[in-house]
């Protein structure tokens, strides 16, 4: 099986055509997920369509190690959290899947890298290894090539004159930034800015108390002086990306696609329009697992865009119990 043939994908018959063999594979090749499907009593040649495919439930990456390949891993992405908390965790043993994957998406919906100055607003990060945020953020800088392009922890007096002196200037600027520090910056300068998309990772990450995605547009758009915020939804867990460019809405690149299942019977799919949990199909996770059920809470329209309502914590997710975590 060609891998990286994920990316070029032309048609949702493609789509289904690749995830259906995509399934097949992992259904075989990878541990976990074979032994969820065995349990759900699920018959992985009876599997004929995209909404008869099991999502494997996120939590699995906690617990146990999610891979279908036996190749030497090349790095280990956590999700954020505090000391003692357990984390998931990616293997990835093709970080060229990876760079593929989210060079192409930005591509997709931005253009090249090459035509942006990156400015990076990601305290808290950087202080650990293994985000696959920040992996992501470094790449897309050393490959925007511009001198100003970086990381700017904890040095908001710089990032306010930088971001300011280019806008100025009339250059392209991209400022992406977790949503706390988004809005530290804005409580300390006042900007009006022309030619600089803001983009919010998402995420408090208990530093600030939580708020809805439009209050918090809300907020950014008046303290940056801009029409509209952009919005980044990615994870640990996948390789790929959706790019919201405003109001929430997001769009996938054409190797990721979102499917709503209702919260109360997850193998029941829910129709465009109404909201559920999400399930990601991500084409690029090919080395671990594509077919994944998420606790955030959203809905589909009918153009194949999405929203996130919210999470749904603490949930028992069909098939999870099934196996001895």
């Amino acid at each position: 099986m060609n891998k990286y043939s994920v990316f070029n994908l032309n048609s949702s018959k493609d789509f289904e055509k690749k995830a259906l063999e995509l399934f097949r594979f992992q259904a075989k090749n990878n541990s976990v997920y074979k032994q969820f499907i065995h349990y759900l009593g699920v018959k992985i040649d009876e599997v004929c369509r995209l909404n008869e495919i099991p999502f494997l439930p996120i939590q699995f990456f906690k617990t146990h190690q999610i891979l279908s390949d036996k190749n030497p891993v090349q790095e280990i992405f956590y999700s954020s959290g505090t000391t003692g908390m357990n984390l998931s965790k990616h293997f990835v043993t093709d970080l060229k899947i990876y760079k593929t994957s989210f060079l192409n998406g930005f591509k997709q919906f931005y253009e090249n890298i090459q035509e942006y100055t990156l400015l990076a607003l990601l305290p808290n990060y950087l202080e650990r290894e293994g985000s696959s945020l920040v992996f992501m953020v470094n790449e897309l800088i050393k490959q925007s090539n511009k001198k100003e392009s970086g990381f700017y922890l904890n040095n908001l007096d710089e990032l306010a004159t930088t971001l300011r002196k280019l806008d100025q200037k009339g250059e392209k600027v991209l400022l992406i930034g977790i949503s706390f520090a988004l809005l530290d910056l804005i409580e300390s300068y006042q900007f009006n800015l022309k030619n600089t998309i803001i983009m919010e990772t998402g995420g408090m990450k208990g530093k600030r108390k939580e708020i809805i995605r439009a209050e918090l547009h809300e907020l950014l758009k008046n303290g940056f002086g801009v029409t509209k915020i952009h919005s980044e939804y990615g994870m640990t867990e996948l390789l790929s990306q959706a790019y919201s460019k405003g109001k929430g809405i997001f769009k996938t690149p054409k190797w990721m696609k979102i499917i709503i299942r209702d919260t109360e019977d997850a193998l029941t799919i829910f129709p465009h329009n109404k909201a559920g949990g999400i399930n990601i199909i991500d084409l690029a996770n090919v080395n671990s697992c594509s077919f994944i059920a998420t606790q955030d809470l959203g809905k589909t329209f009918n153009n194949g865009s999405f929203e996130i309502i919210g999470r749904f914590d603490n949930s028992d997710i069909r098939g999870c119990n099934l196996m001895v975590l």
